[in-house]
């Protein structure tokens, strides 16, 4: 195994940083950045930027050019060997005949899983793994519980008062949270795969659910829209049907009528059988089926209460803002009474930020509770 060294991770912070540029865009493929470097400088770079697109492997060797042997090549995920969309990566790196390669992380995808640094260490190419490792995994959480699972990441979003409510009683809430907090919503929005939310969010506020950046935002691929609707409720003036991209409606509903009407508005639907609410656990392996990886929830105190309860929830995002609605107001989870503390739903903080005059906070759930 070879010795890392201060370069090495000067330069995999590099590779890192190039695989953030397609953080909006790369969907189902994971975010991969590539450095190569000879004679202590760098001579080739690249990040993959589209499915269908070169790999960021592809890239970097293309700039690199005869510079690349006997380089090392700095790699933020394993190197692919399986013939997909685009050829693979391994026999590129061996065929340019590089001397080492620094990877931060492991390929989860059961058709590589190894495969890539084994080919690369038995052509005689030096491996080594780890460094960055926790960052690279970061940047694909979704790609890597799909792969590991086949589930999606699940984000859930809210925005609340210091006192923990999300709308008056009345149900208005526009708007608890001020223009930079809904502005960085967007941009969430905008590297998640899908956006979720079920029918009782539709019918009370007629959400668009759909990403507006502005001009000099980065590039993204428009998420699908996901919506729970078990009984098939949703009118088809509902204004996300009117705006382009997959719109997806998932129901317990066999009516046919109601389902083709719905259908000509150029939604989905996926009719899945039973009585009751959705599984949810259900939704997601079939989103996870159609290769989502970030879920982003945007839904009401059932719907956001239900993934916690279940188990199903990656992460919170709660955008807080200093301001009180009082009692009588909505709160943020439907969870039922709790009879003890040991009931609790425990979480850990990730990060507390401001964002103009609100609070973003990012959690965790508590491992092993």
């Amino acid at each position: 195994m070879s010795v890392e060294s201060h370069a090495d991770h000067e330069f995999m912070a590099r590779a890192l940083q190039l695989a953030r540029r397609g953080l909006n865009t790369t969907d189902p493929n994971p975010r991969v950045g590539c450095v190569i470097v000879g004679d202590g400088r760098v001579v080739g770079e690249g990040w993959h930027q589209r499915a269908g697109e070169p790999h960021a492997e592809r890239y970097a060797l293309e700039a690199a050019g005869p510079q690349a042997a006997g380089a090392t090549v700095y790699l933020t995920l394993e190197p692919c060997i399986h013939e997909g969309r685009t050829p693979p990566c391994a026999p590129a790196l061996i065929q340019a005949r590089v001397a080492r390669v620094v990877c931060a992380a492991e390929d989860p995808n059961p058709r590589v899983a190894g495969g890539g640094l084994a080919a690369l260490r038995e052509a005689g190419i030096a491996v080594h793994t780890g460094i960055g490792r926790a960052e690279a995994e970061a940047l694909n959480p979704g790609f890597n519980k799909r792969m590991r699972s086949g589930l999606p990441w699940v984000r859930i979003k809210l925005a609340a008062s210091i006192d923990g409510r999300t709308a008056l009683a009345s149900g208005e809430s526009r708007w608890i949270t001020g223009a930079a907090a809904r502005a960085d919503v967007h941009r969430w929005r905008a590297r998640s795969s899908a956006i979720l939310t079920g029918i009782n969010t539709v019918l009370a506020d007629d959400p668009q659910l759909d990403v507006r950046l502005g001009d000099d935002e980065p590039a993204f691929l428009a998420p699908q829209r996901a919506i729970l609707d078990s009984r098939l409720q949703i009118p088809a003036t509902a204004r996300t049907l009117a705006l382009p991209g997959e719109v997806l409606v998932f129901t317990r509903s066999v009516d046919s009528v109601a389902i083709a009407a719905l259908e000509a508005t150029g939604a989905g639907v996926i009719t899945l059988p039973g009585d009751g609410p959705l599984p949810l656990d259900q939704v997601l392996r079939r989103l996870g089926e159609r290769e989502v990886n970030e879920v982003w929830v945007e839904a009401g105190a059932r719907l956001s209460g239900a993934l916690i309860q279940q188990g199903l929830a990656d992460e919170l995002f709660v955008y807080v803002a200093p301001h009180i609605l009082g009692d009588t107001a909505r709160g943020m989870f439907a969870l039922g009474s709790l009879n003890n503390m040991a009931q609790r739903v425990e979480w850990q903080w990730q990060e507390v930020r401001p964002v103009g005059d609100d609070l973003r906070l990012r959690l965790i759930p508590r491992s092993g509770v």
